[in-house]
């Protein structure tokens, strides 16, 4: 069985998608704000996310970049186009403005579950010789491990998701400011050369 959180302080709206969800099968989770969700989700680890953006505490636009690895459709009264672009390209996979028809709703759930089930979550990245397990934070190089500090685990991780593609300095050093706080651009440089090669 599936399961979906949906993220939204609406209680009428929530209690109507838990019920249209629940009939079609799916387990439902809920959570009312931003805080709450990532609360949620240190437990449980859902399918799918239905994210509305006007949330207390954290709002849905903050909470975005930290739901990886799920498939969020973005269900929001906001129509402004930019506002649409913005979020799919921060992630979302899908964005349906309020009010929505549950119809539609649930054919753009199925899609994008069925999407995601075609996709397997693949633990492992690799390049040459280097292998990186997201699940258990190694890295081995030549079939021997490699240490790392968090920040440049960090690193070499965006570094191989990203194999064909420019990483630009500014870019490195937001991405990876979620997890490492603690780097900095002049310290950039040397975390960089301390990583495996």
């Amino acid at each position: 069985m599936k399961t979906i959180l949906i993220i939204d302080d609406n209680t009428h709206i929530g209690n109507m998608l838990e019920e249209v969800l629940s009939k079609e099968g799916y387990r439902v989770s809920r959570a009312y704000s931003g805080t709450e969700a990532l609360l949620v989700l240190s437990g449980i680890c859902p399918d799918l996310i239905l994210l509305d953006l006007m949330l207390p505490g954290q709002s849905g636009e903050a909470v975005l970049p930290k739901l990886k690895g799920i498939p969020v459709i973005v269900v929001s009264a906001k129509v402004d186009i930019d506002n649409k672009v913005d979020l799919l390209l921060g992630g979302a996979v899908d964005y349906v403005t309020k009010p929505f028809s549950t119809k539609e709703l649930l054919a753009r759930i199925a899609v994008h579950l069925r999407t995601a089930s075609d996709t397997p979550f693949r633990p492992s990245l690799t390049f040459d010789d280097i292998a990186l397990n997201t699940d258990t934070h190694t890295v081995t190089g030549n079939d021997a491990e490699v240490k790392l500090t968090r920040t440049e685990y960090a690193i070499l991780k965006l570094l191989m998701q990203n194999q064909t593609q420019v990483v630009t300095k500014s870019l490195l050093l937001e991405r990876i400011s979620e997890d490492t706080p603690d780097c900095t651009e002049s310290s950039l440089k040397m975390h960089i050369s301390n990583s495996p090669s």
